[in-house]
Protein backbone atom coordinates (compact mmCIF):
# COMPACT_ATOMS: atom_id res chain seq x y z
CA UNK A 1 0.00 0.00 0.00
CA UNK A 2 1.39 3.40 -0.92
CA UNK A 3 2.01 6.19 1.55
CA UNK A 4 -0.74 8.22 -0.07
CA UNK A 5 -3.28 5.39 0.27
CA UNK A 6 -2.54 4.58 3.89
CA UNK A 7 -2.54 8.25 4.82
CA UNK A 8 -6.08 8.47 3.46
CA UNK A 9 -7.56 6.14 6.07
CA UNK A 10 -10.09 7.75 8.40
CA UNK A 11 -11.89 6.48 11.47
CA UNK A 12 -15.62 6.85 12.01
CA UNK A 13 -17.61 7.40 15.18
CA UNK A 14 -19.19 4.13 16.31
CA UNK A 15 -20.36 5.40 19.71
CA UNK A 16 -21.36 9.09 19.96
CA UNK A 17 -21.47 8.99 23.75
CA UNK A 18 -19.91 12.40 24.42
CA UNK A 19 -17.42 11.37 27.12
CA UNK A 20 -15.74 14.21 28.94
CA UNK A 21 -12.29 12.62 28.70
CA UNK A 22 -12.30 9.18 27.08
CA UNK A 23 -9.20 7.04 27.60
CA UNK A 24 -7.64 3.59 27.99
CA UNK A 25 -9.64 1.37 25.59
CA UNK A 26 -8.85 -2.27 26.48
CA UNK A 27 -10.24 -5.29 24.65
CA UNK A 28 -11.27 -8.27 26.79
CA UNK A 29 -11.49 -11.45 24.67
CA UNK A 30 -13.24 -13.31 27.51
CA UNK A 31 -16.49 -11.39 26.95
CA UNK A 32 -15.72 -9.76 23.57
CA UNK A 33 -16.15 -6.28 25.04
CA UNK A 34 -14.12 -3.09 24.95
CA UNK A 35 -13.58 -1.59 28.41
CA UNK A 36 -12.71 2.10 28.46
CA UNK A 37 -12.87 5.01 30.87
CA UNK A 38 -14.16 8.55 31.10
CA UNK A 39 -11.68 10.21 33.44
CA UNK A 40 -13.59 13.38 34.25
CA UNK A 41 -16.94 11.61 33.92
CA UNK A 42 -15.69 9.28 36.70
CA UNK A 43 -16.93 6.15 34.98
CA UNK A 44 -15.82 2.86 33.43
CA UNK A 45 -17.57 1.85 30.22
CA UNK A 46 -18.05 -1.55 28.57
CA UNK A 47 -18.85 -1.48 24.86
CA UNK A 48 -20.19 -4.41 22.83
CA UNK A 49 -19.40 -3.75 19.15
CA UNK A 50 -21.69 -6.60 18.07
CA UNK A 51 -24.82 -5.02 19.55
CA UNK A 52 -23.70 -1.40 19.91
CA UNK A 53 -24.57 -1.46 23.63
CA UNK A 54 -22.40 0.70 25.89
CA UNK A 55 -22.80 0.19 29.64
CA UNK A 56 -21.15 2.25 32.34
CA UNK A 57 -20.44 2.10 36.06
CA UNK A 58 -19.53 5.06 38.30
CA UNK A 59 -16.16 5.13 40.06
CA UNK A 60 -15.25 6.79 43.41
CA UNK A 61 -12.87 9.25 41.76
CA UNK A 62 -11.16 9.87 38.43
CA UNK A 63 -9.90 6.66 36.83
CA UNK A 64 -6.75 7.13 34.78
CA UNK A 65 -6.23 3.64 33.37
CA UNK A 66 -7.21 0.01 33.89
CA UNK A 67 -5.94 -3.52 33.32
CA UNK A 68 -7.58 -6.91 32.97
CA UNK A 69 -7.11 -9.59 35.62
CA UNK A 70 -7.55 -13.37 35.67
CA UNK A 71 -10.73 -13.03 37.74
CA UNK A 72 -13.77 -12.61 35.50
CA UNK A 73 -15.31 -9.17 35.90
CA UNK A 74 -12.45 -7.80 38.01
CA UNK A 75 -10.36 -4.87 36.78
CA UNK A 76 -7.24 -3.31 38.24
CA UNK A 77 -7.86 0.45 38.11
CA UNK A 78 -5.56 3.42 38.66
CA UNK A 79 -7.80 5.98 40.36
CA UNK A 80 -6.68 9.38 41.63
CA UNK A 81 -3.41 8.53 43.40
CA UNK A 82 -4.00 4.87 44.19
CA UNK A 83 -4.67 1.44 42.72
CA UNK A 84 -7.72 -0.63 43.49
CA UNK A 85 -9.91 -3.39 42.17
CA UNK A 86 -13.23 -2.77 40.48
CA UNK A 87 -15.84 -5.50 40.22
CA UNK A 88 -17.74 -4.88 37.00
CA UNK A 89 -20.88 -6.95 37.83
CA UNK A 90 -21.55 -5.13 41.11
CA UNK A 91 -19.64 -1.88 40.65
CA UNK A 92 -17.88 -2.51 43.98
CA UNK A 93 -14.52 -0.83 44.60
CA UNK A 94 -11.67 -2.02 46.88
CA UNK A 95 -8.63 0.12 47.63
CA UNK A 96 -5.31 -1.70 47.25
CA UNK A 97 -2.16 0.44 47.35
CA UNK A 98 -1.37 4.18 47.38
CA UNK A 99 1.22 5.37 44.87
CA UNK A 100 1.22 9.16 44.69
CA UNK A 101 2.56 11.32 47.54
CA UNK A 102 -0.02 13.50 49.26
CA UNK A 103 -0.08 17.19 48.47
CA UNK A 104 1.44 17.13 44.97
CA UNK A 105 -1.88 17.55 43.19
CA UNK A 106 -1.14 14.55 40.97
CA UNK A 107 -3.47 11.90 39.64
CA UNK A 108 -2.57 8.61 37.95
CA UNK A 109 -2.91 8.60 34.19
CA UNK A 110 -1.72 6.17 31.49
CA UNK A 111 -1.02 2.59 32.54
CA UNK A 112 -0.41 -0.86 31.02
CA UNK A 113 0.74 -4.35 32.00
CA UNK A 114 4.02 -5.74 30.72
CA UNK A 115 4.15 -9.29 29.29
CA UNK A 116 4.95 -10.70 32.77
CA UNK A 117 1.85 -9.14 34.32
CA UNK A 118 3.46 -6.19 36.12
CA UNK A 119 1.52 -2.92 35.95
CA UNK A 120 3.27 0.25 34.82
CA UNK A 121 1.47 3.54 35.47
CA UNK A 122 2.44 7.19 35.31
CA UNK A 123 0.95 10.33 36.77
CA UNK A 124 0.42 14.01 36.00
CA UNK A 125 -0.50 17.23 37.72
CA UNK A 126 -4.14 18.06 37.06
CA UNK A 127 -5.02 20.37 35.36
CA UNK A 128 -2.44 19.64 32.69
CA UNK A 129 -2.72 23.23 31.46
CA UNK A 130 -0.78 24.30 34.56
CA UNK A 131 2.33 22.87 32.89
CA UNK A 132 3.79 21.39 36.06
CA UNK A 133 6.24 18.48 35.98
CA UNK A 134 5.45 16.68 39.24
CA UNK A 135 4.43 13.43 37.52
CA UNK A 136 6.00 10.07 38.40
CA UNK A 137 6.32 6.69 36.70
CA UNK A 138 5.71 3.57 38.81
CA UNK A 139 6.24 -0.16 38.31
CA UNK A 140 3.98 -2.42 40.39
CA UNK A 141 4.74 -6.09 40.95
CA UNK A 142 1.95 -8.66 41.31
CA UNK A 143 2.48 -8.75 45.10
CA UNK A 144 1.80 -5.02 45.38
CA UNK A 145 5.37 -3.88 45.86
CA UNK A 146 6.03 -0.73 43.87
CA UNK A 147 9.01 1.30 42.76
CA UNK A 148 9.09 4.79 41.27
CA UNK A 149 11.38 4.68 38.25
CA UNK A 150 11.07 8.22 36.86
CA UNK A 151 10.17 11.70 38.13
CA UNK A 152 9.72 15.24 36.75
CA UNK A 153 7.08 14.11 34.25
CA UNK A 154 4.56 16.50 32.74
CA UNK A 155 1.86 14.06 31.55
CA UNK A 156 2.73 10.34 31.54
CA UNK A 157 1.48 8.62 28.38
CA UNK A 158 2.32 6.27 25.53
CA UNK A 159 3.17 3.14 27.55
CA UNK A 160 3.47 0.06 25.33
CA UNK A 161 5.63 -3.03 24.78
CA UNK A 162 6.97 -4.71 21.66
CA UNK A 163 5.64 -8.17 20.72
CA UNK A 164 8.76 -9.90 22.10
CA UNK A 165 8.68 -7.77 25.27
CA UNK A 166 12.22 -6.50 24.71
CA UNK A 167 11.29 -2.88 24.05
CA UNK A 168 9.23 -0.54 26.23
CA UNK A 169 7.82 2.78 25.03
CA UNK A 170 6.93 5.79 27.17
CA UNK A 171 5.90 9.36 26.33
CA UNK A 172 5.64 12.68 28.13
CA UNK A 173 2.93 14.78 26.49
CA UNK A 174 4.38 18.05 27.81
CA UNK A 175 7.85 17.28 26.50
CA UNK A 176 6.42 16.14 23.14
CA UNK A 177 8.68 13.08 23.11
CA UNK A 178 8.33 9.30 22.96
CA UNK A 179 11.25 7.27 24.34
CA UNK A 180 12.17 3.63 23.77
CA UNK A 181 13.98 1.41 26.29
CA UNK A 182 15.58 -2.01 26.31
CA UNK A 183 13.26 -4.07 28.52
CA UNK A 184 14.03 -7.12 30.65
CA UNK A 185 10.76 -9.00 31.17
CA UNK A 186 12.32 -11.16 33.89
CA UNK A 187 13.29 -8.23 36.12
CA UNK A 188 11.13 -5.35 34.84
CA UNK A 189 14.23 -3.21 34.23
CA UNK A 190 13.97 -0.54 31.50
CA UNK A 191 17.42 0.62 30.34
CA UNK A 192 19.19 2.35 27.43
CA UNK A 193 16.76 5.25 27.09
CA UNK A 194 16.69 6.86 23.64
CA UNK A 195 14.37 9.18 21.76
CA UNK A 196 12.03 7.15 19.58
CA UNK A 197 9.84 9.95 18.25
CA UNK A 198 10.22 13.73 18.46
CA UNK A 199 6.78 15.30 18.14
CA UNK A 200 8.15 18.76 17.32
CA UNK A 201 7.27 18.58 13.60
CA UNK A 202 4.22 16.34 14.06
CA UNK A 203 0.53 17.17 14.56
CA UNK A 204 -0.59 17.60 18.16
CA UNK A 205 1.13 15.98 21.13
CA UNK A 206 1.77 12.33 22.09
CA UNK A 207 -0.99 10.61 24.08
CA UNK A 208 -1.95 6.93 24.49
CA UNK A 209 -0.51 4.15 22.36
CA UNK A 210 -0.73 0.52 21.23
CA UNK A 211 1.53 -1.95 19.39
CA UNK A 212 0.42 -4.21 16.54
CA UNK A 213 1.46 -7.76 15.65
CA UNK A 214 4.21 -6.44 13.37
CA UNK A 215 5.77 -4.49 16.23
CA UNK A 216 4.66 -1.09 14.95
CA UNK A 217 3.73 1.58 17.48
CA UNK A 218 0.41 3.44 17.10
CA UNK A 219 0.05 6.72 19.00
CA UNK A 220 -2.79 9.21 19.32
CA UNK A 221 -1.87 12.82 18.49
CA UNK A 222 -4.03 14.78 20.91
CA UNK A 223 -5.06 18.21 19.48
CA UNK A 224 -3.78 16.93 16.11
CA UNK A 225 -6.77 14.84 14.98
CA UNK A 226 -4.47 12.00 13.97
CA UNK A 227 -3.23 8.55 14.96
CA UNK A 228 0.25 7.65 13.69
CA UNK A 229 1.75 4.23 13.03
CA UNK A 230 5.53 4.12 13.48
CA UNK A 231 7.74 1.19 12.51
CA UNK A 232 10.24 -0.22 15.04
CA UNK A 233 12.97 1.76 13.26
CA UNK A 234 11.12 5.04 13.88
CA UNK A 235 9.61 5.60 10.42
CA UNK A 236 6.05 6.94 10.21
CA UNK A 237 4.25 4.77 7.67
CA UNK A 238 0.57 5.54 8.32
CA UNK A 239 -1.46 8.58 9.31
CA UNK A 240 -5.03 7.85 10.37
CA UNK A 241 -7.39 10.81 10.36
CA UNK A 242 -9.77 11.18 13.28
CA UNK A 243 -12.59 13.66 12.55
CA UNK A 244 -12.23 15.33 15.95
CA UNK A 245 -9.16 17.18 17.16
CA UNK A 246 -8.42 15.31 20.41
CA UNK A 247 -7.95 11.55 20.03
CA UNK A 248 -6.44 10.07 23.18
CA UNK A 249 -5.60 6.38 22.73
CA UNK A 250 -5.88 3.58 20.17
CA UNK A 251 -6.47 -0.09 21.00
CA UNK A 252 -6.95 -3.21 18.93
CA UNK A 253 -10.04 -5.34 19.49
CA UNK A 254 -12.86 -7.19 17.84
CA UNK A 255 -12.56 -10.52 15.98
CA UNK A 256 -8.91 -11.37 15.47
CA UNK A 257 -7.96 -8.04 17.08
CA UNK A 258 -8.44 -6.52 13.65
CA UNK A 259 -10.35 -3.35 14.61
CA UNK A 260 -8.62 -0.23 15.85
CA UNK A 261 -10.71 1.62 18.44
CA UNK A 262 -9.87 5.23 19.38
CA UNK A 263 -11.08 7.17 22.42
CA UNK A 264 -11.40 10.97 22.33
CA UNK A 265 -11.87 14.02 24.55
CA UNK A 266 -15.16 15.89 24.82
CA UNK A 267 -15.20 18.78 27.27
CA UNK A 268 -13.29 17.37 30.21
CA UNK A 269 -10.63 18.99 32.36
CA UNK A 270 -9.06 22.05 30.79
CA UNK A 271 -10.45 21.07 27.38
CA UNK A 272 -13.27 23.22 26.11
CA UNK A 273 -16.17 21.94 24.03
CA UNK A 274 -15.85 22.76 20.33
CA UNK A 275 -19.35 23.13 18.84
CA UNK A 276 -17.95 22.26 15.41
CA UNK A 277 -17.09 18.75 16.70
CA UNK A 278 -20.37 17.16 17.83
CA UNK A 279 -18.76 13.70 18.01
CA UNK A 280 -15.96 14.81 20.36
CA UNK A 281 -15.87 12.44 23.31
CA UNK A 282 -17.13 9.60 21.13
CA UNK A 283 -15.53 6.24 20.41
CA UNK A 284 -14.11 5.86 16.89
CA UNK A 285 -13.04 2.78 14.94
CA UNK A 286 -11.64 1.54 11.64
CA UNK A 287 -10.26 -1.62 10.05
CA UNK A 288 -6.56 -0.83 9.48
CA UNK A 289 -5.64 -4.09 7.76
CA UNK A 290 -3.32 -5.22 10.54
CA UNK A 291 -4.08 -6.94 13.85
CA UNK A 292 -3.03 -6.07 17.36
CA UNK A 293 -1.68 -8.01 20.33
CA UNK A 294 -3.67 -9.54 23.21
CA UNK A 295 -3.55 -7.27 26.26
CA UNK A 296 -1.61 -8.88 29.15
CA UNK A 297 -3.50 -9.40 32.41
CA UNK A 298 -2.27 -8.13 35.75
CA UNK A 299 -0.71 -11.16 37.46
CA UNK A 300 -1.69 -10.18 41.00
CA UNK A 301 -4.91 -9.63 42.89
CA UNK A 302 -6.38 -8.31 46.15
CA UNK A 303 -4.94 -11.25 48.08
CA UNK A 304 -1.45 -10.67 46.67
CA UNK A 305 -0.76 -7.54 48.73
CA UNK A 306 -2.03 -5.60 51.72
CA UNK A 307 -5.47 -4.05 51.36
Amino acid sequence: MSQRAVSGLESTCVLPVGAMLGECPTWNPADARLYWIDIDGRAIHRYDPASGLDEQRPTPGRPGSLALTATPGRLLVALEGRLGFFEWPSGAWSDWIALEPEGLGNRLNDGRCDPAGRFWVGSMFDPAAAGKTTGLLHRIEPDGSAVTVRSRIGVANGLAFSPDGRTMYFADTHRETVWAYDYDVDTGAATNERVFLDFGPLPGRPDGAAVDEAGCYWIACVTGGTVLRITPTGTIDRRIRVPVSKPTMPAFGGPGLGTLFITTIGGGGSHGVDPSEPDAGGLFALEPGVSGLPEPQFAGGPSAGVM
